[in-house]
């Protein structure tokens, strides 16, 4: 009789659960872009926070899809976006780079977990990388979409504008995400 071993294939299929809560965790992320802040041009709202939550509750992977969800929802014309807006049209703006940089932030998550774990130093480790990639791929595209204009616009202006007011709050939304998602997943058990 051969014995064989039996190898642990990766998990390709969603259970019911995983669906429910990808899809919930895509409204969430609705639901906090949709709060915001006038602070000028590009209001603060707790869409990052939604994005942090959906990574550290879900996880890397089904976080990433939940944020996929998420922009596939504005992608098709739902209103998911800050002020309410949706469509192509959002994502190709000069300020769209910051919502598709959410991907490359979850992406940096998923993988990040996957070699080094998933314990809460990491976690935030991991969340404020991605946060930085986020930052650096939408400063870049709102440089080439705002420069499509008439006027250009220097990556140091796109900083000044689009991310340095934003860093303290961005922090405190990380801080609060991973203090919240450390007590969520002990009380359900996720």
């Amino acid at each position: 009789m051969n014995e064989t071993a039996t190898v642990k294939s990766p998990k390709k299929t969603f259970s019911t659960k995983e669906m429910v809560l990808i899809a919930m965790f895509a409204a969430v992320m609705a639901v906090c872009s949709w709060i915001s802040i006038p602070i000028g041009s590009i209001p603060i709202t707790l869409q990052t926070f939604g994005v942090f939550c959906a990574l550290s509750l879900l996880g890397g992977r089904n976080g990433t899809f939940s944020i996929a969800v998420y922009i596939l929802l504005g992608a098709v014309g739902l209103p998911v976006f800050t002020g309410f807006k949706g469509g192509i049209g959002a994502l190709t703006g000069p300020t769209g780079g910051y919502i598709l940089g959410f991907i490359l932030m979850a992406l940096l998550y998923w993988c990040g977990t996957k070699l080094l774990g998933s314990k809460l130093p990491v976690s935030i480790g991991l969340l404020t990388a991605g946060l930085l990639v986020c930052y650096l791929f939408g400063t870049i595209w709102f440089v080439f979409g705002y420069s499509n204009g008439e006027s250009s616009m220097s990556f140091y202006k796109a900083l000044k504008l689009c991310v340095i007011p934003f860093i303290p709050f961005d922090i405190i939304k990380l801080v609060l995400a991973a203090v919240i998602s450390c007590r969520v997943k002990k009380q359900l058990d996720l």
